[in-house]
């Protein structure tokens, strides 16, 4: 029998070729945190400041949520999956107050937002469902949508007239959903959610946010809610399926889903990603249970619109962006692929971190370089990374 392995050794090495000469090539790094989550050790360099970390309030290293977090810590892992013997009475905690902070009937926890939304996706599509998603959906939802067997129609980013007609011509079809993020994950832009859950209604056709990026940092002032961004737009009830990530801006780790009980039900019997994987241990519940007390006092999210407000200014004067940003997702387009990996080099000289962003996660030719700020970011640590991207932007000849 003659091997066929040479052919798939050529391949692989075809494709690293291809990746390396388009500038498209990943690698990783080693990264270490010295000082909070702003101060880190990036490939054995020391000092470098962070900015690209999804910790948007700084509550990762907070000693009120790392201290409760090691003395709850009995076992490393329940080894099991929740419908054997993995269902804990800190993850029913959890949810519990994650549907009171979601404003829902319940929550149900999942090891990841990756999980949660693969999870959810696939178990509602099948036959007889078209699922109408956002061209610049996160992959997550994405790969949920290829998975879920679904028809699949991507409407124009955010245009809600492309969205509605979409629907039209599909109103037949039995089943129906929309998918949007909240906050989209590359642009830094809000999804219009009022105007989505309308059509949603008048078309019976199920809402899944994805809100991994809006939780925690947005929603309802009235209230002093940060229960996310169709909070803050006043349609919380309408969405059907609050999908959101425990480790981005509360800091700790997994994912969960909000909804109604039957929904949550129906998961629980019907999705493979929650079925079939260990359950969240003890420990990490409780980091995210201690975190959500540190999220409702709001004074990190003042801290955060601050620095987004002192960021934005700087960038604006210095023509990189056109307006001041509305979130802590700041992306600074650069175009060609080479381009972007050249500035994120020419900062990290600088001592900063900013990674380039590029195809397959945005389209060819529309590389950016995305700033994630921090609450736990200083008037000094911004002045530094100003002085660093006026550096790299006026050796490319960008400024």
């Amino acid at each position: 029998m003659v091997s066929t392995k040479g052919n798939y050794y050529n391949f692989v090495k075809k494709e690293l070729d291809y990746l390396r000469s388009y500038d498209l090539y990943r690698g990783l790094n080693i990264d270490d945190s010295l000082k909070g989550s702003v101060r880190i050790r990036h490939n054995y360099q020391d000092n470098i400041l962070n900015f690209c970390s999804n910790d948007y309030l700084g509550i990762s290293t907070r000693n009120e949520v790392l201290q409760p977090t090691k003395k709850s810590l009995k076992q490393i892992s329940p080894c099991s999956s929740r419908l054997v013997t993995g269902n804990t009475p800190e993850l029913e905690r959890l949810e519990e107050m994650l549907a009171n902070h979601r404003k829902t009937q319940t929550a149900l926890v999942f090891p990841t937002g990756y999980m949660a939304n693969l999870g959810t996706i696939t178990a509602l599509g099948g036959k007889n469902c078209v699922i109408f998603s956002d061209e610049l959906n996160h992959a997550s939802l994405i790969d949920g949508c290829r998975l879920s067997g679904a028809e699949i129609s991507i409407f124009k980013h955010n245009d809600i007239h492309d969205l509605e007609e979409k629907i039209e011509l599909n109103k037949r079809v039995p089943r129906k959903i929309v998918i949007t993020e909240g906050v989209f994950s590359m642009d830094g832009d809000f999804a219009d959610v009022r105007k989505i859950s309308s059509i949603c209604h008048s078309h019976d056709a199920l809402l899944i946010v994805d809100d991994a990026h809006g939780d925690f940092i947005f929603g309802n002032s009235r209230d002093r809610s940060y229960s996310g961004i169709p909070s803050y737009f006043g349609v919380n009830s309408n969405v059907d399926f609050h999908i959101s990530s425990l480790s981005k801006a509360l800091g700790c780790f997994g994912g969960y889903v909000a909804t109604s009980r039957r929904m949550r039900e129906f998961l629980i019997n019907k999705s493979r990603q929650f079925i079939y994987t260990s359950s969240v241990p003890s420990h990490l519940c409780v980091s995210a249970m201690t975190a959500l007390g540190v999220v409702e006092r709001g004074y990190l999210q003042n801290k955060l619109f601050r620095n987004i407000e002192l960021l934005g200014g700087e960038l604006c004067k210095l023509g990189l962006i056109a307006d001041q940003p509305r979130t802590q997702i700041i992306p600074i387009l650069i175009g060609s692929e080479k381009n972007a990996v050249k500035f994120s080099n020419l900062l990290l000289k600088k001592g900063i971190l900013i990674q380039p962003i590029r195809f397959p996660t945005v389209k060819k030719g529309s590389s950016r370089i995305r700033i994630s700020m921090s609450a736990s970011h200083t008037l000094a640590n911004i002045r530094n990374a100003v002085d660093a991207i006026r550096y790299a932007a006026n050796k490319l000849k960008l400024i």
